[in-house]
């Protein structure tokens, strides 16, 4: 019970919000398995090697700097926002998209070749032809990032309760669901390692240049003191389990580009997992691309002695990303940092994140990273990309534009 007291621990102070905490490096990469699994690997101490080397149909380029925006399933499927993008892409404001292929639902955007997706029926065929989309795309110039949701998944969830985290309250034991009504999976169980990575298999061989996992974590919302895991002993530390799907993912993907979500406080936290199992220095050691939510909405209030940390998004993102930097640093790792930024309005927030506040954050990236900026990501989950505002974040206030825009068209 020590893993899961600390969890518990962790979310009773806070109340949700994350601490700041200490970080014991790994003194070697190793995989740790659960019960009810057997690792024939661990004399070893590796994941199972891959099969085959995954190849991809046409191999894209990688920007120097990113500079992407987000699409759901169903913005990706609707000509009109397909559309959209292809314009702002034709302006060359954007040279990235992150399209969810696996989302919150637990659902795909369209026909794979993986078994399990099928039996449980989480193929929509949102995207018709995912081969001839991703050569539409990468005619405009786009980099293709392939999103997939973990372990929040309710579709796999109802079909394979047995792999599912449950209610410790019911005799039947029960799904449990999160705050919003959503299904986990257990992040220690390998069927779950597996299928999520057979997904992004099939999307590095339909084409896309990169995968990017989110959701690798326990939950933190809703109410974790009613939670049984089927095979986290609940004693193993959390952080151990995320790592070793780390290495497992690093392992089995090997020669692709991948990259993965993290909080935003992970940036800044140095002591401990924040009760989720995530740790910046642990995506440093698999993860080509790690991306940092810096979201100023999302800081509690009190952070850099803030009583209104959306308020100052310049601060918030700058500090969290050169600390971040200097962690990268530390670890002598080849990792690059790349945050998601934020382009939404937040109930209740006094700041509204108009095209100016929007690029104060990528002003704050690019100072806090100097040389080693990469580029940065633009969430929006409405995915509404008015080329006039997209071309005032990315080269500043119109009147400024005609002289960047040189620079900016290469």
């Amino acid at each position: 019970m020590a893993g899961k007291l600390f969890l518990y621990a962790t979310f009773g102070i806070l109340g949700g919000a994350v601490l700041l905490g200490f970080f014991i490096f790994p003194a070697k990469e190793e995989l740790l398995w659960t019960k009810k699994q057997e690792n024939p690997f661990a004399a070893q101490g590796v994941p199972p090697a891959l099969k085959e080397p995954i190849e991809k149909i046409s191999p894209f380029f990688l920007p120097s700097e990113i500079r992407g925006v987000y699409l759901t399933r169903w913005s990706a499927g609707s000509a009109a926002q397909l559309n959209q993008l292809l314009f702002i892409a034709k302006e060359k404001s954007i040279n990235a998209v992150v399209i969810d292929i696996k989302d919150f639902s637990g659902f795909l955007a369209y026909d794979t070749g993986v078994a399990l997706a099928k039996e449980i029926g989480a193929e929509q065929e949102n995207i018709k032809n995912i081969t001839e989309y991703l050569e539409l795309l990468h005619n405009a110039g786009l980099y293709t990032i392939a999103r997939i949701t973990v372990f929040q998944d309710p579709v796999l969830a109802a079909s394979r309760p047995d792999l599912a985290i449950k209610r410790l309250s019911s005799d039947k034991r029960e799904v449990w669901t999160d705050h919003k009504g959503l299904a986990w999976m257990d992040p220690a169980s390998l069927e779950v390692w597996e299928y999520n990575t057979s997904i992004a298999k099939d999307a590095l061989q339909k084409g896309f240049d990169e995968v990017n996992f989110d959701y690798i974590r326990f939950p933190s919302d809703g109410d974790i003191f009613d939670t049984k895991y089927p095979f986290w002993d609940e004693k193993t530390p959390l952080e151990d389990i995320i790592r070793s799907f780390f290495a497992y993912l690093k392992e089995e993907l090997q020669g692709q580009t991948i990259s993965v979500d993290l909080f935003g406080l992970t940036a800044a936290n140095t002591w401990d997992d924040m009760g989720i199992g995530q740790i910046l220095e642990d995506a440093f050691l698999y993860f080509d691309f790690v991306s940092p939510m810096v979201y100023p909405s999302h800081f509690a209030e009190g952070f850099l002695g803030l009583e209104h940390p959306d308020e100052h998004p310049y601060e918030i993102v700058n500090f969290s990303m050169a600390k971040a930097k200097k962690r990268l640093m530390e670890s002598g790792l080849a990792a690059k940092l790349r945050p998601w930024l934020q382009y939404f309005d937040l109930a209740g927030s006094n700041t509204s994140y108009t095209p100016a506040v929007v690029r104060e954050q990528i002003l704050a990236t690019q100072e806090a990273l100097g040389e080693d900026y990469t580029g940065y990501l633009l969430w929006n989950s409405s995915n509404i990309y008015p080329n006039q505002e997209i071309r005032e974040i990315v080269m500043g206030p119109i009147e400024e534009n005609s002289a960047k825009e040189q620079l900016l068209i290469q």
